[in-house]
């Protein structure tokens, strides 16, 4: 089955080879999203909650772009710089998350630059 990127125009460039989203089928996959503006800066450095709330409003984009919403997200793959930070994580991402929530999980995990604190990649089912 062949897939269709998803590319909001009024994202940044991104800084390597991949799309910010895909769409096969019924099934809308959202690329790891980093706190990170037009030339890969890393945005709201030192502070987990407000990266967590960037890249959740990045991947609601996506999917909107991809004719889909939060609520159709089933799956979320969370990474931490630092597990001091996952209270605060948690408290921004139960906003996004207000009905059924979907599955995740999150680890520990060193990011592409040293600034950023918080990725999350989703997948979402239309139906």
């Amino acid at each position: 089955m062949p897939f269709e990127p998803i590319n909001p125009p009024q994202f940044p460039a991104p800084i390597a080879p991949y799309s910010a989203g895909a769409r096969a089928g019924n099934t809308v996959y959202v690329s790891g999203v980093l706190a990170l503006g037009e030339g890969g800066v890393v945005l709201h450095v030192g502070d987990a909650a407000a990266q967590t709330r960037h890249v959740l409003d990045v991947i609601t984009v996506t999917l909107e772009a991809a004719g889909a919403a939060m609520a159709d997200v089933a799956m979320n793959h969370i990474f931490l710089k630092n597990l001091d930070d996952y209270a605060a994580f948690n408290a921004v991402y139960a906003e996004y998350f207000p009905g059924d929530k979907p599955a995740r999980y999150c680890i520990r995990a060193d990011l592409v630059k040293p600034d950023l604190l918080v990725e999350i990649a989703s997948v979402a089912h239309l139906a």
